[in-house]
């Protein structure tokens, strides 16, 4: 998965810049990505109706890895990284 600051872009072949859209938080799909340890999915429901309260929902899906102790399979991370222009992540203890 390509992880970039959008505020800068990301290296390309030379060390240029290459600009990306940035993401609008208002209408772009999100996905809320859980590691599924205890409450993760219903911590990121929260974060889910809190967004509600400026955007629709409707495209706003739950990831999750398949286990705590596996990392995300690729097929995951690919999923999130071809289907979402954001992601929110629950993985932290």
């Amino acid at each position: 998965m390509l992880i970039v600051n959008p505020a800068f872009g990301h290296a390309i072949d030379g060390g240029e810049q290459r600009a990306r859209e940035a993401i609008d938080w208002r209408n772009d799909p999100v996905a809320l990505f859980s590691n599924s340890k205890p409450n993760a999915r219903e911590l990121l429901e929260g974060v889910r109706a809190s967004l509600a309260s400026f955007r629709r929902t409707d495209n706003i899906d739950h990831v999750s890895k398949d286990s705590v102790s596996q990392p995300a399979p690729g097929a995951v991370i690919e999923h999130v990284a071809n289907n979402y222009r954001a992601a929110v992540m629950a993985i932290a203890d």
